[in-house]
């Protein structure tokens, strides 16, 4: 049996009486919704507080900036192109994203550059660094799969499953493979960070700007690099640890003895 007010009765009382007491008002609570007044958006008044806010904006405009400049600067001298990149033991890979299980145009664009550096004898071993955080999601394999494909031998490739980042890539180089030296290959808009992050965690590092076209995604990553460089200035600063840190692996110095004549 249903209770009396789920009858159809007792719902056509209670709408004569919501009716009675309301008259014709509705509830409306879109009404009590009140939006800013364009008057509190504008400049100030007066022309020094006019002059004192583009003062403000601009001083956080440079302070923006100031991280991004820093690492251009301390980090220019050692970028380059793979003709340009000097003899190391070691070449870097940062993941860069995966579309349908295989690396996306600019990961594969920093693979191609990898692969180029182990052909013409620059690097003996490529450590792949990127995310594998979930299971259906593998950038170090796709990585892996990409270099084989183009003759890099699978035993001259390690990979770092715990790349999450470029600070947690650069430290676990560093820490974990016991990387001291290597050659890091990006796009151009990361790759001044990417060597002052492992120059802080302690590897003498030399940076491969890879080119690409100047498209959205170009100026998306450009534009992204102004954030993540504020982050990188932090890290660094303090060097925190890395997410995930682990035990120490022996597979960069296993495939440079497998590299040994």
């Amino acid at each position: 049996m249903r209770r009396a007010r789920d009858t159809p009765g007792a719902r056509a009382a209670a709408g004569t009486q919501a009716a009675s007491e309301g008259g014709a008002k509705r509830h409306r609570p879109w009404r009590r919704l009140r939006l800013p007044r364009l008057s509190a958006l504008r400049l100030p008044r007066s022309r020094r507080g006019r002059r004192l806010a583009v003062q403000g904006l601009m001083a956080l405009c440079v302070l923006a900036l100031l991280p991004a400049t820093w690492m251009r600067l301390g980090s220019d001298a050692r970028v380059g192109t793979t003709a340009d990149a000097p003899a190391r033991e070691v070449a870097m890979v940062f993941g860069a994203g995966l579309w349908k299980g295989r690396p996306t145009p600019y990961l594969a664009h920093r693979l191609d550059a990898a692969a180029e550096l182990y052909r013409t004898g620059k690097v003996k071993v490529v450590l792949v660094t990127g995310d594998n955080s979930r299971v259906e999601y593998d950038e170090p394999d796709a990585m892996r799969t990409y270099l084989t494909e183009r003759g890099v031998p699978d035993g001259r490739i390690v990979s770092d499953y715990a790349g999450f980042d470029s600070w947690d890539s650069c430290v676990r180089a560093k820490k974990i493979f016991g990387v001291d030296r290597a050659v890091l290959v990006s796009q151009g808009f990361h790759i001044h960070r990417a060597t002052t992050l492992c120059r802080s965690a302690g590897i003498d590092a030399y940076g491969v700007a890879v080119d690409e076209p100047r498209d959205a995604t170009w100026y998306y990553g450009g534009t992204r690099e102004l954030a993540a460089s504020g982050k990188a200035a932090l890290d660094a600063l303090f060097r925190p640890d890395p997410r995930f840190l682990g035990p120490q692996e022996a597979g960069v110095t296993e495939a440079l003895a497998s590299a040994t004549p």
